[in-house]
């Protein structure tokens, strides 16, 4: 027989191995899917370093066009976050002789999730207890929203893992000593470097700072802002970032604009910015329609718990981050990885307290088999690959034209097409043939091309041509 504590490890080892077998689904699919523009996007940083050398300061990527900056960008320099991701995928795919990068850059992805899953658990079982533990790992292992995002070629998952990490360590430090020596230390750097991996990887990880501040004040009231060794860590987790985007602005044509997540269309707290992010997302996408009955449930009876401020620190984050960069939530759907450890902390809560009862059981049962039942009937489609022309595409313009060739493959400035030639160009013809031409530009590739497409054949050379696309040579 399993004593308790060894039970709740199997099922937690249970949790990881499925939440990892799980996010395997189309693992070979090729960069086509859902949200695709992004993950080439990354996955070509991991390429030129493959191709180039781990050039860690100078990231490039395919795109050479004026879309993402507003700057031509002959370089083809990619100035977000630090390639922590990229050099992770690219050194993986390097290193053993098996797997295509991007399989590398989805084990990447799918690793963090686990981890990510991990950290909850161990933050919550420490904090209150090991059931709400195990069920915030669970719901964060198994919605279907995540399973899919816990997969992609982005590096929104690792900085999860990241953060939530950083959480954990710096709860064990404050909870030891914060006296910099023997077991005390050890947490200190482990916190340390989580937590400014996080913010190397997406400053949004500041906003989910602040159950370290919670813990911090818990501990020592507002004294905490005495404590030199907490204002050691904060100036040694934040000082690479600052340093990171001082650099990155002395490349402004690789840093591509931002200043329109915040609030650039106007839309935060209006109706409509209500119905995206709490009916669209939340309740729809994330909660399978009835599994906002446990999110609610969980918001209810958090205060009943005795460490519900730390968990509600969590919460609250997530709010100021979706409210802040408002814009942004609503315009792209995978901003909502951020929150997911705050949702599955909630979803837990209120499982565990509706389970306390028979009606509560049979509402449990009911809301969990819509959330995962809805929820993947939501999501299962954004695993399908969105235009297959654009892969019969990119395998032609790669066999037919010379490896350092640049290409105009025309897709409404979305880069998961160019990605798919292996070569360097533009996502759109942002200028005239001739001006393009100018820029160095040597084919031009259209997909699912109609008559006025091939009207370019009165021009140009047609390389290749079929119902799926055409390949011209545009060179002088």
């Amino acid at each position: 027989m399993f004593s308790k504590k060894k039970l709740h490890i199997f099922i937690l080892v249970l949790i990881l191995i499925g939440g990892f077998l799980v996010r395997l689904y189309r693992f070979d699919s090729p960069i086509a899917d859902w949200h695709s523009w992004r993950q080439a996007d990354t996955s070509s940083v991991s390429r030129e370093f493959v191709e180039k050398g781990f050039d860690i300061l100078h990231p490039k990527y395919h795109d050479l066009s004026n879309v993402p900056s507003g700057i031509d960008n002959p370089e083809g320099y990619r100035m977000v976050e630090f390639p922590i991701y990229n050099i992770k995928q690219a050194f993986l795919f390097k290193t053993f002789g098996f797997f295509t990068l991007e399989e590398w850059g989805r084990l990447v992805s799918i690793i963090s999730s686990v981890f990510s899953s991990l950290f909850l658990y161990l933050i919550v079982a420490r904090k209150s207890n090991k059931m709400l533990g195990l069920l915030s790992s669970f719901f964060y292992a198994f919605i279907p929203y995540n399973i899919y995002y816990g997969r992609t070629i982005l590096p929104d998952t690792l900085m999860v893992a990241a953060i939530l990490g950083g959480v954990y360590f710096f709860d064990l430090w404050i909870g030891k000593s914060i006296k910099l020596k023997t077991k005390s230390t050890i947490y200190f750097l482990l916190a340390t470097i989580f937590t400014a991996s996080a913010f190397l990887l997406k400053p949004y990880a500041l906003f989910f700072t602040l159950p370290m501040i919670v813990l911090s004040y818990q501990k020592w009231g507002w004294g905490f802002l005495k404590k030199w060794q907490l204002w050691l860590f904060a100036i040694l987790t934040v000082t690479p970032l600052a340093f990171w985007r001082i650099w990155i602005m002395q490349f402004p044509e690789g840093v591509p604009a931002g200043k329109w997540l915040l609030n650039g269309n106007g839309i935060r707290f209006r109706p409509s910015f209500f119905r995206w992010i709490g009916y669209e997302r939340i309740i729809k996408l994330i909660s399978g329609y009835l599994g906002v009955v446990i999110l609610f449930f969980g918001i209810w009876k958090i205060r009943m718990l005795k460490e519900w401020i730390f968990l509600s620190s969590f919460l609250i984050s997530s709010i100021f981050y979706v409210t802040v960069f408002a814009t942004g939530n609503v315009q792209h759907d995978y901003y909502q990885i951020l929150i997911m450890p705050s949702l599955s902390i909630i979803f837990a809560i209120g499982s565990f307290y509706l389970y306390k009862s028979t009606l509560g059981k049979v509402i449990l049962l009911t809301c969990i088999f819509c959330l995962f039942y809805f929820g993947w009937n939501q999501i299962k489609d954004y695993f399908n690959i969105n235009n297959r022309s654009i892969i019969a595409a990119g395998m032609a313009v790669d066999r037919l034209t010379p490896r350092g060739a640049k290409v105009i493959a025309v897709y409404d400035g979305d880069t998961s097409f160019l990605y798919q030639t292996k070569r360097k160009g533009w996502a759109s013809q942002q200028n005239s043939v001739e001006e393009m031409v100018e820029k160095g530009a040597d084919y031009m590739i259209l997909v699912n091309p109609g008559k006025n497409e091939l009207n370019f054949a009165r021009q140009y050379n047609i390389i290749k041509s079929d119902s799926q696309y055409v390949i011209f040579d545009i060179r002088k």
